[in-house]
């Protein structure tokens, strides 16, 4: 975008209206206006998402040893000067390889002003591709959170797990939503808007428990194919992240089909793509998250992508809902699932004002009143 478009495109934007909560879209305009958000090259209005913001690789990614955090007082360039093992040019596309660790400089920076704090996540697409990916800052022990008034550079950490991938700069793999306070989510507040605005629909009575609300597991699937998820193939094929629509899914998932008894075993280290067995729908003023890993609910992760956008799953006359699509993936142990079982808790905040760009096909949004689906790299 040159810069008379950027300007076009940032008008003024009041403060918002909440003291506390996550930034709408409309908040990022004004974050570039006031040099917030710095960007190594012009913005692209594709970054811009209902409450958060795409953040693109940049020139270089370099190969590492192991996954690390640069804790207080160091920086990431410091660590990198002893633990870069190869670096790769990504101007043109590089393939990084899986089980593999990069570091990845990325195009934007931020400079955040008293109050403002931010967090990262992988993209929906980037999750179910099984890529693990995270953000780093200066100075950080912990990952995917920005501290409150952080000034520098970021950095993705990106480990593709089940397939070789290749991306470039300007690969988008990762998002950032940035908060003003900090807004913290209550029971009284969840079951307050389950009740308004039904944010979870389904066969058994919500399960909200330290204001989170529970997700369980279809393994039910289709009545016709008993189809109920996807078990990623290990094969030596590439994968371009920027491809859509392009990869033939039998080359890269085996299905999975209802267990005929009991319940699906999870074998170690194994990912599944799974459906989640009720349907979701988030106003516009609020967002959520699907908590990771939770021991409570057994040892595997689940959703690696984990933020679910204001409008996802609402129709343009009210609620409709959207199942919510499990990266399931075991640890240490294998673990079964069965059908109904909870796997995993969403934890619902709420935005400083609606967005003015709710998740939607009116946006192009990738997994509106989705059904058991990959990642859009794959033909439908």
């Amino acid at each position: 975008m040159s810069e008379a478009a950027m300007q076009a495109w940032l008008p003024n934007v009041e403060e918002p209206s909440r003291r506390s909560g996550i930034y709408p879209a409309q908040w990022y305009q004004g974050a570039f206006q006031r040099k917030e958000i710095v960007t190594a090259v012009p913005f692209d209005e594709v970054q811009l998402q209902p409450a958060s913001l795409d953040l693109r690789l940049g020139a270089k990614a370099y190969r590492v040893p192991a996954s690390f955090l640069p804790g207080r007082g160091h920086g990431v360039d410091e660590k990198l000067a002893w633990l870069a093992e190869e670096e790769l040019d990504l101007t043109n596309g590089a393939r990084l390889e899986r089980d593999r660790v990069y570091i990845v400089p990325l195009l934007e920076g931020l400079n955040l002003k008293k109050r403002m704090s931010a967090v990262a996540n992988p993209k929906s697409s980037t999750g179910r591709l099984d890529v693990f990916a995270r953000v780093i800052s200066n100075h950080s022990t912990e990952f995917d959170s920005i501290a409150e008034q952080y000034e520098g550079p970021l950095w993705a950490e990106i480990v593709p797990r089940s397939f070789n991938v290749i991306a470039r700069t300007g690969s988008r793999l990762v998002q950032l939503r940035i908060k003003r306070g900090a807004p913290r989510p209550s029971e009284r507040l969840v079951r307050d808007l389950q009740k308004d605005d039904v944010l979870i629909k389904g066969e058994n009575v919500v399960d909200i428990k330290r204001g989170r609300v529970g997700v369980s597991v279809d393994l039910t699937g289709d009545p016709n194919s008993k189809l109920v998820g996807y078990r990623a193939r290990r094969v030596e094929a590439p994968i371009d992240v920027d491809l859509v629509g392009h990869y033939d899914p039998a080359d890269f998932w085996d299905p999975v089909t209802r267990p005929e008894r009991g319940g699906l075993v999870l074998k170690t280290d194994e990912f599944h793509i799974l459906a989640s067995k009720e349907t979701i729908a988030i106003p516009d003023d609020h967002a959520a998250d699907m908590i990771a890993y939770d021991t409570l609910v057994g040892e595997f992760r689940v959703h690696y992508a984990g933020f679910f956008d204001p409008g996802f799953g609402m129709s343009a006359s009210g609620h409709q809902g959207a199942k919510a699509v499990l990266e399931v993936r075991s640890h240490e142990v294998p673990f079964m699932i069965e059908d109904g079982q909870i796997v995993g808790r969403l934890a619902f905040e709420r935005l400083t004002e609606k967005t003015d760009r709710p998740y939607g096909q009116g946006i192009g949004s990738s997994y509106q009143y989705q059904g058991l689906a990959l990642s859009k790299h794959f033909r439908r």
